[in-house]
C-alpha cells in the first residue's frame, strides 16, 4: 500500500519536470522568432511560431495543474531511481523532439528523421551536420541551431556537476565575455554570439562553410582555443579556482592529465606541420585543432584531412579521449582514462612483485577498487556502442573507416572527423540510419549509463 501511494504521488512531478523541459525549449524559440520577424523570414517566423505553439500547448496545462501543487511540496529526490533515469532521458528526447520541428516545418529539411538528427545533433552538441551549405539558411535557423548546442552545454552542466547553481552563472558568465571577445576580433554580433553558443557547448555548430577558417585571423582561433579548453575542463575546478582555491588543480589528477594531453598533441601537430607551414602557424593550428578534438568541440581552423599522417593519426587518437569530467564535453573522458593507465600500472607491478598490494590514487588520494571497475565498464560500453554503430552503418554500403569514423564521433558527441563530404554522407543516409544515429548521440550525451540502465530494467524486470 505505501508502495502505491508512493508512486501516484511521483506521477504529478515526473509529468511536471517534464513540462518544465519542454516549457523551457519552447521559450527558447523566441529570440529565433523575433530574428526572423526582424529579417522578414516569412517562413520561417511561421514555423518558430508553430513550434513554440506546439511546445505551450504541450506543457502548458500541465504546468497548470501541477503547478500550484509542485511549488509547495515538489521534491525531486523522492522519485525513484527508475523513473529519475525514464525522466532524464525523456527530457532529452522530448526536447530534441521539439528542437526539430523548425527545421521540418520550415523545409530546411525534408523529412522528419533528418530534422531529428540535426536537432539531436544540437543538444547533444555533437555539431554534425547534413546540411552542406550552412551559408545559404536564413539567420534565425542558424541562430535555433546555435541555441540548441548552447542550451544542451547547459543542460549537461548541470546534470553531472555538483555545484549547478553556480556554474549556470559561470557558463553564462564565459559565454557574454567569450562573445565580447569574438566581437573585438571582427566578428559580427551574430557570428560572435552564435559562436560563443557553440563554442561553450563545445558544440562545434558554425555560420560559415569553412568554419573558423573562413574568418584567418589568428587572434579569432587564439580566442576560441582558450574557451574550448576551458569549456572542455572541470567545471568544479573552475569554480574552485575564481573561489580562490586554485590550489586544487595542480593536485587533481584529472587536470594534469588534461594538460599533458593537449600538450604532447600540440606538439606532435605543430612539429609535423612545421615544414609546411612555419613554426607560428604550425603552432596555433596545432593547438587549435588538438584543444577542439580533445574537448569534442569540433571547430575546424584547418582541414585535418589534408594534414600528415602523424598529426592525422593524433587527432585521431583524440576520438577516444574526450573532455574532462563535469564539463561540456564529451568522449570517455580524461579521468577513466587516468584511472585505467594507473591500473594497467599496477598490473605491470604486480607480475613483478606477486605479494605487493597495489592500489591507485586520484587527487593524491587512495581511491577503491570499484572507481577501476566502473571506469573499465564505461570503456567497454562505448566501444561496443562505437561498434555496433559502425556496423550498422557498413549496411548503408559505408566503407568500413567512414563507418567506424561516425560511429566514433556520434557516440563522442565530437562531430568532426576524416569523412569525406560528411555532410552529404550524413544526409544520404536512410531514416533508420539517422535514427540510429540519434540513438546513439543521446546515449553518448547522457554518458551511457542511464540509457543502458534503463534499458537494462526494462530487460531484466525488478
Amino acid at each position: 500500500m505505501k508502495n502505491n501511494l508512493y508512486r501516484r504521488r511521483s506521477v504529478p512531478d515526473f509529468f511536471y519536470f517534464l513540462s518544465v523541459m519542454t516549457g523551457i525549449t519552447s521559450l527558447a524559440m523566441i529570440p529565433s522568432l523575433i530574428i526572423a520577424a526582424a529579417n522578414r523570414e516569412g517562413r520561417m517566423a511561421f514555423s518558430f511560431a508553430l513550434s513554440l505553439g506546439i511546445g505551450v500547448f504541450m506543457s502548458l496545462p500541465v504546468l497548470l495543474l501541477t503547478g500550484k501543487r509542485e511549488a509547495r511540496t515538489a521534491d525531486p529526490g523522492r522519485s525513484s531511481v527508475p523513473q529519475g533515469l525514464l525522466l532524464v532521458c525523456l527530457a532529452w528526447v522530448f526536447s530534441c523532439l521539439l528542437g526539430a520541428l523548425p527545421f521540418l516545418f520550415s523545409g530546411a529539411l525534408p523529412d522528419f528523421p533528418s530534422a531529428v538528427f540535426e536537432s539531436v545533433s544540437g543538444f547533444t552538441t555533437t555539431g554534425a551536420t547534413i546540411f552542406a551549405d550552412v551559408e545559404s539558411l536564413p539567420c534565425s535557423l542558424l541562430f535555433w541551431r546555435a541555441a540548441t548546442q548552447w542550451l544542451g552545454g547547459m543542460g549537461t552542466v548541470v546534470l553531472i556537476a555538483a555545484l549547478a547553481p553556480v556554474l549556470r552563472y559561470i557558463y553564462l558568465g564565459l559565454t557574454f565575455v567569450e562573445t565580447l571577445l569574438l566581437r573585438l576580433g571582427g566578428m559580427t554580433w551574430f557570428d560572435a554570439v552564435t559562436h560563443a553558443f557553440s563554442t561553450m557547448a563545445t558544440g562545434g555548430f558554425s555560420t560559415r562553410n569553412g568554419g573558423i577558417a573562413a574568418w584567418n585571423s589568428p587572434f579569432l582561433e587564439w580566442v576560441i582555443i582558450v574557451f574550448m579548453f576551458i569549456a572542455g575542463f572541470n567545471f568544479n575546478l573552475i569554480f574552485a579556482l575564481l573561489s580562490g582555491k586554485g590550489r586544487e588543480i595542480p593536485g587533481s589528477s584529472e587536470a594534469k592529465g588534461y594538460f599533458r594531453i593537449i600538450a604532447a598533441a600540440a606538439v606532435l601537430c605543430a612539429v609535423s606541420l612545421a615544414p609546411g607551414l612555419g613554426t607560428g602557424t604550425s603552432i596555433r593550428l596545432g593547438l587549435f585543432q588538438s584543444v577542439s578534438v580533445l574537448s569534442t568541440t569540433g571547430f575546424s581552423a584547418a582541414d585535418q584531412r589534408l594534414w600528415p599522417p602523424v598529426a592525422q593519426c593524433c587527432l585521431f587518437l583524440l576520438m577516444f579521449i574526450g573532455g574532462c569530467s563535469s564539463s561540456a564535453a564529451g568522449g570517455i573522458k580524461v579521468i577513466r582514462h587516468v584511472i585505467l593507465c594507473k591500473q594497467a600500472g599496477n598490473e605491470v607491478k604486480r607480475l613483478l612483485y606477486p605479494r605487493g598490494v597495489f592500489s591507485i590514487t586520484l587527487n593524491k588520494r587512495e581511491s577503491r577498487k570499484d572507481v577501476v571497475y566502473g571506469a573499465a565498464g564505461f570503456v567497454f560500453l562505448y566501444l561496443l556502442l562505437v561498434l555496433a554503430a559502425a556496423l550498422l552503418l557498413c549496411t548503408t554500403g559505408l566503407d568500413i573507416f567512414s563507418g567506424f569514423n561516425i560511429g566514433l564521433l556520434a557516440a563522442g558527441n565530437i562531430g568532426i572527423g576524416f569523412v569525406n563530404n560528411m555532410e552529404e554522407v550524413l544526409g544520404h543516409f536512410p531514416a533508420y540510419a539517422k535514427w540510429a544515429l540519434s540513438f546513439v548521440m543521446i546515449a553518448g550525451r547522457l554518458e551511457l549509463w542511464t540509457v543502458f540502465a534503463l534499458f537494462a530494467r526494462g530487460i531484466g524486470g525488478r
